[in-house]
């Protein structure tokens, strides 16, 4: 075979949704593993439903799913005066011809058709008539009426179709606008597409597009079609199941490449690594290991697998992705050293970026204590060790972590106490919670001043609660 050259072609009549960006991750994956070429075509012939603001949104989505294409974007909208050509070539070549059948009379065949123990079909009124064009008419593809149209399917196997099941389909309305099956081959053909992998939900359009691909004269492209999306319940992915558009994952805090390796493994597998980063996925992808079952979207195990990706990304990487997340809550982040010094404390503990900005929160903000806490760990027999701490912290201008263990030491060896004794008593003055980063690290980033402003609080909450 040449070149690879896959595509991948949205509608622009919503957001780009799991299971399309998983079929744009595919077609993206084979070309970027074969060194070939991927194609953004845009299906815009639904007029009415189609919207800039669609398109807009699926640009946006593919940007930050790091999926980019070699050519294009096309817009069938902009393509008429082609689609027209190929449609008279068929009708000059007597492969289609004029039918001028009303709808209700076709509907009247199909009704008839199903009565009979047949098929719900065309039955061919116009075929042989010679008609010529009149304003009113629809142009019918003329398909073969005997033997069988084959499908050598890369995912699901041979499939065998008898022609005489398929009708005479239209492939352009009576207005002169051509129909999906048709403009989708034609398009294809032009942009010398090879190779397409999309939704099993088309299979039961490729008998026709492969008639039509036989009477242009074009060779078949390689097809693949992939199995569903599905949510828990195994039914079909949809809002219900939770967020199914792409960007609000983003917007939640997932990484792109945690997203994409998740979309990769609904479906496609690499032994038992769960775990790709993007490189790794371009060097395995293969159409023998999309297996043919359903890949079921489960939003804990994304959420798991973003947890890991955010451990496998740099303090610095995860800065620049996070500071809108920091932003949006208020805090008064700025990229740097501080901010990255923040997030290290937090990669371990976080499964999103929104989640770790919530987690954030007690070191740009004033604290209010968990009651529980407080109650376990903000007593009277604590206020001894914790006003040495204060003081000692207060006398030092040494704040990187080997000095502030010598001092929590000092206040060990002064009171007798272990380091968990004054540790958690300590940790929840600095942050209001039991759970937190290592209490070294957190003195380190607030600093003198609000360090020692925190202890002072906590041992003027715990005098507070004596006197009570």
């Amino acid at each position: 075979m040449d070149k690879i050259v896959t595509r991948f072609p949205p509608s622009p009549t919503g957001t780009l949704h799991v299971g399309g960006a998983r079929t744009a991750l595919f077609n993206w994956l084979y070309a970027r593993h074969h060194n070939g070429i991927f194609v953004l075509r845009i299906e815009d012939t639904d007029v009415v439903r189609s919207t800039q603001a669609s398109v807009d949104a699926i640009f946006e989505a593919l940007e930050w799913l790091g999926i980019d294409w070699d050519d294009g974007p096309y817009f069938q909208s902009q393509r008429m005066d082609l689609y027209k050509v190929y449609i008279q070539r068929l009708l000059d070549e007597g492969k289609a011809y004029f039918c001028t059948c009303s709808p209700e009379a076709v509907e009247a065949m199909r009704k008839k058709g199903l009565a009979e123990g047949g098929r719900a079909k065309y039955d061919g009124t116009c075929r042989e008539k010679n008609l010529t064009p009149n304003g009113n008419g629809v142009v019918r593809f003329k398909a073969p009426q005997t033997g069988s149209t084959r499908l050598e399917d890369r995912v699901k196997g041979n499939i065998v179709f008898d022609n005489d099941e398929l009708d005479d389909f239209v492939i352009a309305r009576s207005d002169g606008s051509p129909t999906y099956n048709f403009v989708v081959v034609v398009d294809d053909i032009d942009m010398g597409i090879n190779t397409i992998i999309r939704g099993d939900d088309h299979v039961m359009n490729t008998p026709k597009q492969m008639l039509l691909y036989q009477a242009l004269d074009s060779p078949l492209p390689v097809f693949a079609h992939v199995p569903m999306v599905l949510g828990a319940d195994k039914s079909r992915l949809s809002k219900r199941h939770g967020a199914t558009s792409v960007t609000a994952y983003r917007d939640m805090g997932y990484l792109s490449d945690a997203f994409i390796n998740y979309l990769a493994r609904l479906g496609w597998s690499h032994g038992d690594q769960e775990f790709f980063s993007r490189k790794e996925l371009i060097e395995k992808f293969s159409l023998e290991h999309i297996g043919r079952s359903a890949g079921v979207f489960d939003p804990e195990k994304l959420t798991a697998l973003n947890g890991d990706h955010i451990m496998a990304t740099s303090p610095g990487d995860l800065a620049e992705r996070a500071l809108p997340f920091f932003k949006a809550a208020g805090y008064e982040a700025v990229p740097g050293p501080h901010l990255e010094q923040v997030i290290e404390t937090l990669i371990p503990r976080s499964k999103t970026l929104q989640d770790m900005a919530g987690q954030a929160a007690f070191y740009y903000q004033e604290i209010t204590y968990e009651e529980k806490a407080a109650k376990k760990f903000l007593r009277p027999v604590v206020l001894e060790p914790v006003r040495l701490l204060a003081q000692l912290l207060a006398a030092t201008d040494r704040y990187e972590e080997k000095a502030l263990e010598d001092v929590f030491k000092s206040v060990m060896d002064q009171t007798g106490l272990k380091l968990g004794k004054i540790a958690q008593p300590v940790r929840v003055a600095l942050t209001g919670k039991s759970a937190s980063p290592g209490i070294f690290e957190i003195i380190a980033i607030l600093g003198k001043e609000k360090t020692v402003a925190r202890l002072k609080t906590a041992i003027a909450f715990i005098e507070n609660r004596m006197s009570d």
